[in-house]
């Protein structure tokens, strides 16, 4: 069984796309979408190409496409940030039932879908810059048109009280394509009462 060490260096990747995302919040529509766009097409060549992709030579052969929603800015959210008082280690389960430790450090709170819906960030005890943070989600729309396992979306802190959600950078883990990864899975305060219909969808 492979472990999901490998996830940090797509994870890393990722990071790197939304911090440049979340700095641009003045960006015009066209803009935005353009950027969202270079990050997919970022995305499909790393998981056809590349030596680090969770998928097998078998399945690159057959490789065609990754499948996402259209692009909806609404899901580009300002989050409130609720710092945890007691920011405790949480040991996260993984899909090959080992666990991976993580600091809960803040709530995510946010206005989507009619309601207000609050997100649980985690911090790897190993981060060393303290604004970056890794949220796994599931919604409404898990196991129907994206992995049942959930999705991830990295976070930075872009301000002193709140943080930017970009539901449209929303990606599978590596186990969505390969069940030889283990990944974490989301939290149980992080499954939505409502359907986040942006960014990947599952993996056929």
């Amino acid at each position: 069984m492979k472990t999901n060490h490998i996830l940090i260096i797509f994870v890393s990747v990722v990071v790197l796309a939304a911090v440049i995302y979340t700095l641009t919040s003045a960006e015009d529509p066209e803009t935005y979408i353009e950027k969202i766009e270079a990050e997919r097409e970022r995305q499909y060549k790393f998981i056809r190409y590349n030596i680090e992709s969770p998928l097998t030579e078998e399945q690159k052969r057959d490789f065609k496409e990754l499948t996402f929603y259209p692009i909806d800015p609404a899901y580009k959210v300002k989050a409130r940030l609720i710092p945890n008082e007691d920011k405790r280690v949480r040991e996260v389960p993984l899909t090959d039932g080992s666990k991976e430790r993580y600091i809960e450090h803040s709530f995510a709170e946010f206005e989507l879908g009619g309601q207000t819906n609050r997100l649980l960030l985690l911090q790897s005890i190993d981060e060393t810059d303290m604004r970056n943070f890794f949220l796994a989600f599931a919604d409404e729309t898990s196991s129907r048109e994206t992995y049942g396992g959930g999705r991830y979306i990295n976070v930075r802190q872009d301000g002193k009280t709140s943080i930017t959600i970009d539901f449209n950078l929303a990606y599978n883990p590596y186990c969505a394509y390969n069940p030889d990864y283990a990944c974490p899975i989301p939290p149980r305060e992080n499954i939505l009462k409502i359907p986040i219909e942006a960014g990947e969808k599952n993996y056929k």
